[in-house]
């Protein structure tokens, strides 16, 4: 509740961008901002703020989706993946509507070979998706060039950040998936990116902090110094 809060408060001085693995849906009801910019299913999933017409109905801004025609395979995917883990238990099929998640964190550790190796026999008659593993999960996405960082570079051109002094991109995130959005920004030199782990890590983050409540704490700074530099203005 704390962490929703702070980012409404960071929105309201800021330009705010949600990355996720997730899908949009999914995420727009947990944050609850229709305003602000959603890359989901790993940045294959953009849209952009939502508003409400005459008749109530809402109008989604979609500004990209590159795997828009994988959809029916993941979905036939996700059918298969739940009837075969189904028999495992703690293992989760997740829907994340262009790519699609198996967590395995409550699975006994004993069997999360098996479990890979059940995923990995079902991919091997879909050879335009691919497996790659996050924390404590296993990602299947369609093996188009399309990641978090390049949804991160398409959205800096699309809001007309990109190579702007006046702007400094601040990503965080605690999955390999945001290497690539990291990656991005030390290369353009524009911005930084901040790793969230507990532990050290090989990243191509320029920081680091070590769990959610320090994000939050940081969050909260953030928006305090931002109010701060506006008021001196």
């Amino acid at each position: 509740m704390i962490f929703k809060s702070v980012l409404k408060s960071l929105f309201n001085i800021n330009n705010l961008n949600i990355f996720t693995g997730r899908s949009i849906d999914k995420v727009r009801a947990f944050v609850k901002l229709n305003e602000i910019y959603y890359a989901g299913s790993h940045g294959m999933d953009i849209e952009g703020p939502t508003n409400e017409n005459s008749y109530g109905e809402s109008n989604q801004g979609v500004l990209f989706q590159p795997a828009r025609e994988f959809v029916p395979m993941i979905e036939k995917v996700v059918k298969i993946l739940e009837e075969k883990t189904k028999c495992i238990p703690g293992a989760m099929v997740e829907n994340n509507k262009f790519c699609l998640s198996v967590h395995f964190r409550r699975v006994d550790e004993k069997i999360w070979a098996a479990l890979a190796e059940q995923v990995k026999s079902v991919l091997v008659d879909y050879p335009k998706l691919k497996l790659t593993q996050g924390r404590k999960v296993l990602e299947i996405r369609p093996t188009i060039k399309w990641d978090k960082g390049q949804a991160l570079n398409f959205l800096l051109r699309s809001l007309g950040f990109e190579h702007s002094e006046n702007v400094v991109p601040v990503y965080i995130g605690d999955d390999r998936t945001d290497e690539d959005a990291f990656k991005v920004l030390r290369e353009k030199g524009q911005g930084f990116g901040i790793l969230v782990s507990k532990v050290p890590k090989e990243t191509n983050a320029s920081y680091s902090l070590q769990d959610p409540s320090q994000v939050n704490e940081f969050l909260k700074r953030l928006v305090d110094w931002k109010r701060k530099t506006v008021g001196e203005e």
